[in-house]
């Protein structure tokens, strides 16, 4: 099966900011999480796919195509939804699927109705009546309503309460029970990663800092929590970053299993996302 996004080799130099050789592969039927800090390259890495700036280096492709600036067709496949919404206040509902069967060669109002139906937004009300959960559900309804293979999602869950965010994961999921679809998703909140990512890509500081099947990454890494005694007794290649306190240590450890054979004494915990991001950015605290 062709992947829906490869990326080799992606750079983008604004000066003060570099995007430095990312690789990342979204496979179809499959959710990946870009995750990262403010500032870390996400969006540059959206833009670059969705040929909105120009690479200084790398290779971008979508469904084995390989994006130029000259042919801009392939964005029919692509659905997308930013964390600022773009429709203007004074429209309604109706008069957003109007405008976009214009813009859409593959627009389907019945289904954009059905969307509409599903998340009970209102049809009479101007935009900017609506809530940031109802904006959020009108861009995935006009995203999802002409049929794309791909969804990209650049935070489009944040600042949402966890019952409209749990809603819209749904749908994300339901989206790749059709293996030739995928959903790329830029996100802040890694707990949503967590429920419904197959992969996970880690920029920091536009680098690509870790990447996996998120379900592995989560099996392989632990948090050690130990006093410095214990710490420096530790061989420091089995670790990814410390932090210290006036109430002990906590480490990143790159192989829980081989760190419990080689110091079964030591207490290793499972990690999340969240932490390993922590670990990863703040690196050794003293």
């Amino acid at each position: 099966m062709t992947n829906a996004i490869e990326v080799k080799g992606l750079c983008k130099d604004y000066g003060d900011f570099q995007l430095k050789d990312v690789d990342l592969t979204l496979p179809g039927g499959a959710i990946l999480g870009l995750i990262g800090e403010n500032g870390a390259g996400k969006s540059t890495t959206i833009k670059a796919i969705l040929g909105l700036i120009r690479r200084d280096g790398g290779t971008v492709r979508v469904f084995g195509r390989e994006i130029t600036g000259d042919d801009p067709s392939y964005k029919e496949d692509i659905g997308v939804v930013l964390d600022e919404v773009s429709f203007h206040d004074p429209l309604k509902v109706p008069q957003v699927g109007r405008i976009l069967s214009g813009v859409y060669r593959n627009w389907d109002g019945a289904c954009f109705d059905a969307y509409v139906d599903r998340f009970q937004l209102p049809r009479n009300k101007k935009i900017k009546e609506f809530s940031r959960g109802m904006k959020q559900k009108l861009s995935i309804a006009t995203a999802l309503s002409h049929h794309p293979r791909l969804l990209i999602l650049d935070e489009a869950t944040s600042g949402l309460d966890p019952v409209v965010r749990d809603e819209l994961l749904d749908e994300f999921l339901a989206f790749i029970q059709d293996e030739d679809h995928a959903v790329l998703i830029s996100s802040h909140i890694t707990s949503d990663l967590e429920k419904a990512a197959d992969y996970v890509t880690y920029l920091h500081r536009g680098q690509v800092a870790l990447q996996g099947a998120k379900d592995e990454l989560l099996d392989a890494y632990g948090r050690l929590v130990c006093s410095r005694a214990d710490l420096q007794g530790v061989d420091p290649d089995l670790l990814l970053g410390t932090r210290m306190s006036q109430f002990g240590c906590e480490a990143l450890v790159k192989d829980r299993r081989a760190f419990r054979r080689r110091y079964p004494a030591l207490t290793v915990d499972p990690v999340s996302l969240e932490e390993i991001m922590v670990f990863t950015v703040r690196g050794d605290e003293k």
